[in-house]
């Protein structure tokens, strides 16, 4: 890695809540209220964009049948008849509920993915790649930490 490289990804990354926070969500909140409602590792998650240890989400393992609700918001987004297990420690769905989730281009670590968050308060809530089973072949790859189960 070479000193311009390093540069425009730590810029990238510094940008990305402000990016977060420019766009207009039907639940917002401020910094203070979302700190006050979030443990610090959802605030980073959810809020900065951070991501959870792998295996640490005891999400990972449920598969009891309920839906995933937006921690931030309640909107309910992932079906568990969607869910599988990718074996990368994370909860992974193979698709959203409609109208659940928004998407965009996460442009950090040295390459492009799409970013998921929750289209009412854009909690994010992870990555989708292109490697998950079918019918779809997404990998809906989420922390555990921006959900809520419920059965």
């Amino acid at each position: 890695m070479n000193r311009r490289t390093f540069t425009l990804s730590m810029l990238a990354a510094a940008t990305a809540p402000a990016a977060l926070q420019a766009q207009r969500f039907e639940v917002t909140r401020t910094d203070a209220e979302w700190r006050a409602m979030l443990t610090d590792l959802q605030y980073q998650v959810m809020r900065h964009e951070a991501t959870e240890r792998s295996g640490t989400s005891p999400l990972d393992k449920n598969y009891a049948a309920g839906t995933y609700y937006c921690r931030g918001c309640d909107l309910a987004l992932y079906p568990s008849d969607t869910k599988y297990d990718s074996g990368t420690g994370w909860p992974s769905f193979w698709a959203s509920l409609d109208n659940a989730i928004g998407t965009k281009p996460d442009r950090k670590l040295f390459s492009v993915r799409t970013e998921c968050h929750c289209r009412r308060c854009g909690s994010h809530l992870g990555h989708i790649f292109d490697d998950g089973p079918q019918p779809t072949g997404k990998r809906h790859c989420l922390n555990g930490a921006s959900l809520v189960f419920k059965a």
